[in-house]
Formats: structure tokens, sequence, C-alpha cells
């Protein structure tokens, strides 16, 4: 069988990110630019399919191999066994272009072992532990810790693809068939491409996972007000600040992210100021210069899963406390920035706890006074309220309405 353009692309996206540990995203972008909108497309979906059950899928075909085989060979295997028992491809077309995209020595191997799970379909999925296979032990570990028996349930709302939400510009309506969450996120089912809904060209929405979009309304600034929104790309939280009439300041480190932030609000026809720029000495220079602060600093991204497969299989227990370190430095710059009496939302979409709720103590160390969120602000989200008055959201809640992304939101105010 001639290779086929979808599984070509598939086939480089699996190997970017288990090879070359490379981000999904990362490796979309990469693609030639002779590969076809749906061919990229399709190519996604099997990608974040072996990604998202990559577990399940090689206890799968290890009875069937004697020994691991080449790097190009298994993944292979892994795109075939994807479509065969996720993606419900015709056994015959997931079988000959799986063997088209292995390195010929190993075709033979492919389209054996295949066959073989083609014989026994979904049903060989029955039995396993998907939420223990498809999460990385010391994953697991930290989040039973964290937050114990609902330690499978996050693990299986991860297995599962997530859905397209939407923060809707003001006054624009949702789309057609769209679901309204309870926060105002129009929800759209998994696999919906945005870029061929209605209005996406004139700018009536923007895609946002619902959790996402709870620290810009958190931070609720009112009109006029001054608002740094660090680490702003690609924009989405920028959106929100200014189409509630705040004057925004959106801070961004790498040029290109920044570019694409531009973008966006070109799309949206929104207005910015968009600096590029490292936070901590920028920060340095205007002290007290913002009414509000909404730092939503970079992290392992845990919270994520659902939206981005790779992340388990890129991020290592190391990563945690290094980006943690940086979290601190960046919520230091920003408590410099408010003027007194200012408010500052802090998020991170990662459920780790060093990457959230550790840092509570050092934002009182920093002269901020905790802010407790209200039940009546996150409508539908009164069980994701801590203790403290912070915001800890996780992919199994709103299960029923496809859950949301894992998120660390608290506020504060300066004295």
């Amino acid at each position: 069988m001639p290779l086929n353009p979808t599984r070509s692309a598939a086939f480089a996206l699996v190997s970017a990110v288990l090879e070359r540990h490379r981000a999904l995203d990362e490796a979309l972008d990469a693609l030639p630019a002779r590969i076809e909108p749906r061919d990229r497309a399709a190519a996604h979906r099997i990608a974040a399919a072996v990604l998202r059950r990559l577990g399940s899928i090689d206890a799968v075909l290890e009875p069937y191999l004697r020994r691991e085989p080449s790097p190009p060979a298994l993944q292979a295997l892994r795109i075939g066994a994807a479509e065969l028992l996720l993606l419900g491809t015709p056994p015959h077309a997931a079988v000959g272009n799986a063997v088209a995209l292995a390195p010929k020595p190993f075709a033979g191997l492919v389209n054996a072992v295949l066959r073989k799970v083609a014989t026994e379909g979904p049903a060989a999925l029955e039995g396993l532990d998907a939420a223990r296979l498809d999460t990385p032990p010391w994953l697991w570990s930290a989040w039973h810790a964290a937050y114990g028996p609902k330690v499978r349930a996050i693990a299986e709302a991860h297995t599962r693809p997530a859905p397209l939400d939407l923060s809707l510009a003001p006054g624009a309506a949702a789309p057609e068939g769209a679901e309204l969450l309870p926060n105002g996120t129009a929800r759209l089912p998994a696999g919906t491409r945005i870029t061929e809904i209605p209005g996406f060209a004139d700018g009536g929405f923007w895609a946002q996972d619902a959790a996402a979009s709870l620290p810009a309304r958190l931070l609720a600034p009112r009109p006029g007000q001054r608002v740094a929104d660090l680490c702003a790309a690609p924009g989405g939280k920028t959106a929100q600040l200014v189409g509630m009439g705040a004057a925004v300041t959106a801070v961004e480190k790498e040029a290109a992210r920044a570019n694409r932030l531009r973008e966006n609000l070109a799309r949206l026809k929104m207005e910015a100021e968009v600096v590029v720029a490292d936070v901590m000495p920028w920060a340095a220079e205007r002290r007290g210069g913002f009414d509000s602060v909404l730092l939503d600093a970079p992290c392992t991204a845990t919270g994520t899963i659902r939206r981005h497969p790779e992340v388990p299989h890129l991020r290592r227990v190391r990563d945690v406390a290094k980006l943690a370190a940086t979290q601190a430095a960046l919520l230091e710059a920003a408590a410099g920035l408010l003027a007194p009496g200012g408010r500052l939302v802090f998020a991170t979409c990662s459920l780790q706890p060093e990457e959230g709720e550790a840092h509570l103590a050092r934002a009182a160390s920093l002269g901020l006074r905790a802010e407790p969120v209200r039940a009546e602000e996150v409508p539908g989200l009164e069980m994701a309220l801590t203790p403290e008055g912070a915001l800890r959201t996780r992919p199994d809640l709103w299960g029923e309405k496809g859950g949301m992304d894992g998120f660390f939101i608290a506020r504060f105010t300066r004295d």
C-alpha cells in the first residue's frame, strides 16, 4: 500500500513527541506545508489517540513481541493498534497503512502483529486498567498523595478527548449547537474544527477551556483599570480582560508567541499593549504601576493532559521543583507591580500542589492578603473551592459535561 499522507503525518507527530521530545502542537506546526488541513487534523487525531492511550496500546502489543522493535517499527505498530482499537478504522486499512509506514525489514512483523490485534479488536482493551497503564507512575503517586481516591477519576478523564470550549466576545451569540456552561463557556463536541465554525473569521469567539476562563473572571477588573497580563500568549485571558473594558498590557517573553497573541487580538478586533520582555526585569522598572495583575505562570501543564496528551511523555518529576521556583520568582515580580489596594490573580494549569497550594505561604510573605473566591462567583464549581479560599479544578469535574482542565487559582489584594 502506498504511503498515506494522513498516516505519514501521524507517524511524524508520534515520532517527534516520543523520540525527540517535542510538544505535539510544535510538531504539528513543523509538518510540511503541502499537507492539507484535513490531513493535518486527522493526523493529529491519530497521534493524540496513541499518546493518550500509550500504556494500554503497548500492553496489547507486548504479548506478540519477543523483543521491542526499532522505534520506527514500534511507532507504526502503535498507530495501527490505535486505529484498530480506538478509532474504528477498518482492519485492512489500519494494517495496510501501518505496514507501509514500517521500515522494510519490519514490515512482516508489523503485518503479523496487527493482524492478531485486529482479530481481537477493541475487546483486547477489556480488563486492562487503562487509568494506571496510561498514567506514568510518578504522576499517579503525586496525584494520589494530593487527591486520594480521586486520582482514578482524574486519570480516567485523561483517556477521553476534550471538547472544544469557546469564550465569547462581548455581545456575541454562542455558535449553533453549543452547550452553555454555568461559567459562560460555549462547549462543542470533541473534534470540532474552530476555523469551520460560522463567526470565527469575524472574531466572535476564541478557544479557551472552561477552567482557563476563570482566572480573568475572578480578577474582574473595572473598566479603565490598568491591568498587566503576564506570560500572556496566546491571548485568551488578554481578550477577556479587554472585553471587560480594562486597559491591558500583555507581557510575553517569546517574540513568536507575542506575534500569535497580536494575531489573535487582531482577529477579535481588540486592542492591547503587547510587550515582548522577560517579566522579572520588566516588572522591576514598573513597580506599583498597575491596578490589577493576572499571572498565569509557566508550569508542567499536567492539568491540560486532556488537550495535550503528550505532557505525560515529556514531563519528569524534576520539572516540578524547577518550575515551582520560576513561579515563585514571577509571583514576587507580579506583586511588585501592584499599586496599594491592587488585586492579583495567580494561576497555574497544573495538578501538582507544589505549583499551586504551596505558593500561598509565599504570597503571604510578599505582603499579599488572600481574597477568598466566593461560591457565587463560580456557579456549579462550589466543590472546587479549597479551605484557604482558592480554586482547584480537576479534569473529572463537570465530567457529565465533558470535564475541564486542572487549574489552581488564587486571588490576593496588596495592602
